[in-house]
């Protein structure tokens, strides 16, 4: 798939980078199309019987339009699979009761399976008791941890998201010092999605991420090795919650400890949404604002106007309908699909 970029006005285009899984959005553009993908799925047609098929579908929330994309697209699918979709939401990023009492309902209910974008490892044991009982499982967007929580995961690659947009931010200094604001989603539990984002964004900006399996373990200043390389420091992790009061609030605190931020990274477009609000209150115009998801409604406003600098998009609709296509499909005798060797989940890269 190309990759989609443009520099606001007066600044030079960057070089192009190719890569199979979504598109880098920057600057001012027009996009055909975003956020979900109307045809297309690997598990095959699933219509091949005539009895509903009961299906819970349990996301972080109804407040990102990420996850609005995914339950628009799972709800059309479910339609044309006569799969009958219970939606069900936390109420917020990190709520995890409020996916365990879904997941419960689930199995009372007789379900055949669970499409769920787990908000933390507290709803693993719902899920173990969801197996025993028969459904099967799957996950989107974030990998559980472990992995083997759910039967299958589809996602796309969120290191290589934020490698992107770590890039383009590296590109946008041309050897200038930069002073980071990494604001993630959470700092009292560790999930794939977070940490995956946070760590190529570092590294596209040239900058090693440290442990592996934890967010802000990278040394806090040193020299950025992305674009033509730079000195760098990293003067915050806020979590956000992925919401837009959650970003407005860590950029607050961050810009309270360091005014001169000129790179912020954020894990979703909410989270940017509320971290722009804060840089703007603050007379902070030209900072370099990053991050990912590619919802319609972000890259038609704040993508296409330059108030974000970059967006890296992803395809949450095509993850849905992936989900409901394959529990139909098994829940009517069809074969279960496993995971590619050496992989946590089956990339739901839209059709090239």
């Amino acid at each position: 798939m190309r990759i989609l970029n443009r520099w606001v006005a007066g600044h030079r285009r960057p070089r192009s980078w190719a890569v199979s899984v979504f598109a880098l959005l920057a600057g001012s553009l027009v996009l055909t199309a975003c956020g979900s993908s109307a045809t297309g799925g690997s598990a095959g047609n699933s219509n091949s019987s005539n009895a509903t098929v009961g299906v819970s579908f349990i996301l972080k929330t109804l407040t990102n339009p990420y996850f609005v994309a995914m339950e628009n697209d799972a709800k059309q699918e479910a339609t044309k699979d006569g799969v009958n979709l219970t939606v069900s939401a936390g109420t917020q990023d990190g709520d995890t009761q409020t996916q365990i009492s879904a997941i419960d309902n689930a199995i009372s209910r007789g379900d055949k399976g669970i499409i769920i974008t787990p908000n933390g490892n507290a709803v693993n044991t719902e899920l173990a008791k969801a197996r025993q009982a028969g459904l099967f499982l799957i996950a989107l967007d974030t990998v559980p941890t472990p992995a083997s929580a759910v039967d299958i995961t589809y996602a796309t690659d969120n290191v290589q998201a934020g490698r992107l947009i770590g890039q383009y931010a590296a590109d946008r200094l041309n050897g200038a010092d930069a002073v980071i604001a990494m604001l993630d989603d959470y700092n009292n539990q560790v999930v794939s999605v977070d940490v995956d984002r946070d760590h190529g964004f570092l590294e596209g900006i040239g900058i090693n991420p440290g442990n592996p399996g934890q967010n802000g373990q990278e040394p806090k200043t040193g020299h950025y090795s992305g674009g033509t390389g730079g000195n760098y420091q990293v003067v915050c992790h806020q979590p956000t919650q992925g919401s837009i009061p959650g970003g407005k609030t860590a950029m607050e605190n961050c810009l309270s400890s360091n005014g001169g931020i000129n790179v912020v990274y954020t894990i979703n477009e909410p989270a940017a949404d509320g971290a722009q609000q804060a840089l703007q209150a603050a007379g902070k115009n030209n900072v370099v604002l990053v991050t990912i998801d590619g919802s319609c409604n972000y890259i038609n406003g704040l993508v296409a106007n330059g108030m974000f600098a970059a967006d890296a998009a992803q395809y949450p609709g095509k993850m849905a309908f992936e989900g409901v296509q394959t529990i139909a499909a098994v829940a009517r005798g069809g074969a279960r699909p496993t995971m590619p060797a050496g992989q946590n989940f089956i990339d739901s890269a839209p059709c090239s």
